[in-house]
């Protein structure tokens, strides 16, 4: 192999990893999945095995094909826009739309595959979530362009079913745990309620139809910290319920007087942050914190006294 035909597959190998966009999903992936399964875990001190791993890839391959796949639907407009057109690979032309489609359809397979790899529930589970992420973004559904369906299959694909598939991994009967889910979901809604305000302006102009256009920003913007508001109360309801272990407060507690003295200036997007937008990173930080010590933990890696 040549040297300018090796540096055009390491090319193509790097565009068709940005297509994936796994850091756009793999940090909020990855606590999601672990603290589902452990929630499960946690009443019969039981032990993680190799299905929490498994279920864990087929997520995160959901969230990947769920990115590819809006990256493929969005590309005739993408290519519009200077800036869009270079974030997108199959807009610039680094992956062509059909090699799009094949990479998408394998990464379905392959997710649904691991899924059942987990067992029938979280099979199922994994199911709904790759079909809302078909539905999000493919012409003509299009439920990312439709107000309400864009918030609640963003909540549900994006957060709630990932949990979900973890926690059903292990159990049957999550009682409780539907707060946790709940508060998880809502936390997902308040980022699409967050991202849709910023981007009010340039949607209305663009003619886009999403709950913002419909609501109006102010009306948005209530909802969005009405996510919030929710969202905490039902993970303080879980808390109180006992589903966690009492030692993981004190990592929490030390990560959020952490992000108080160091406050974050941008969101998850890489834009200056607005209404809140700042917490977004280290709420993901911590998040990973909790469910990566609890896991070590939960598979004798650590000790905790």
């Amino acid at each position: 192999m040549t040297n300018v035909a090796a540096s055009q597959h390491r090319n193509k190998v790097a565009a068709i990893i940005r297509l994936s966009r796994w850091r756009e999903h793999v940090p909020f992936t990855i606590p999601l999945t672990v603290i589902g399964g452990l929630l499960a875990l946690e009443p019969d001190a039981a032990a993680a095995d190799w299905r929490l791993f498994a279920v864990l890839a087929a997520n995160i391959l959901a969230m990947s094909f769920a990115f590819m796949l809006n990256n493929i639907e969005d590309a005739p407009d993408d290519a519009l826009d200077s800036q869009k057109k270079q974030q997108n690979v199959i807009s610039s032309g680094l992956v062509s739309r059909r090699e799009g489609m094949v990479l998408s359809a394998a990464t379905f397979f392959a997710s649904l595959g691991l899924y059942a790899a987990g067992g029938a529930r979280a099979l199922v589970i994994g199911g709904a979530t790759l079909a809302l992420c078909y539905l999000y973004s493919a012409h003509p559904f299009r439920f990312k362009a439709r107000p309400i369906t864009d918030v609640v299959t963003h909540a549900l694909m994006l957060s709630g079913l990932l949990l979900a598939a973890g926690y059903f991994t292990y159990g049957s009967a999550p009682r409780e745990v539907w707060l946790v889910i709940a508060s998880a979901s809502l936390f997902s809604a308040y980022g699409q309620f967050y991202n849709q305000v910023v981007d009010y302006e340039v949607d209305k102009e663009a003619g886009l139809k999403n709950t913002a256009v419909l609501l109006g920003k102010v009306p948005t913007s209530i909802l969005g910290h009405l996510s919030i508001v929710g969202a905490l109360i039902c993970i303080v309801v879980a808390i109180m319920q006992a589903l966690f272990p009492v030692w993981l407060g004190t990592i929490l507690i030390i990560g959020v007087i952490t992000t108080i003295i160091f406050p974050w200036e941008f969101d998850m997007r890489g834009n200056l942050a607005q209404e809140g937008g700042n917490m977004q990173r280290p709420g993901l930080i911590i998040a990973n914190l909790l469910a990566l010590v609890w896991l070590a933990s939960n598979m004798g890696m650590i000790t905790i006294l």
